[in-house]
């Protein structure tokens, strides 16, 4: 009887900040990450390095496990570096349990 109503995530949003600095705010899922990942080739470009602060996720899925390693591909594909702070629980636990965690902190270092 008190069931919460169902709710559309908006876009995720991207800040630049800068010298490759970012940070993520909102919820990495299916119906955010397509347009976010659209966004952030643009963005990345012309980058040397590339730090990615995900304190303002409330909450992620397997889809933005997904981003963060095309995230990965991407900076390996420019010979960027890159570094995830403040991954949000959820996608560790993902990470771990697809034992990929590994490459999620692999992005700042060689492997």
């Amino acid at each position: 009887m008190n069931a919460k109503p169902a709710t559309t995530p908006g876009p995720a949003k991207l800040e630049a900040l800068a010298d490759g600095r970012f940070k993520v705010y909102g919820a990495l899922n299916a119906e955010t990450v397509t347009e976010l990942l659209k966004r952030s080739e643009a963005a990345f470009k012309g980058a040397v390095s590339l730090e990615i602060d995900l304190a303002n996720v409330p909450e992620g899925d397997s889809a933005g496990l997904a981003l963060m390693i095309e995230w990965l591909r991407l900076a390996k594909q420019r010979q960027q570096t890159i570094h995830f702070k403040n991954v949000p629980e959820q996608i560790a636990a993902l990470a771990r349990i697809s034992e990929v965690a590994d490459l999620l902190d692999c992005g700042a270092k060689p492997c």
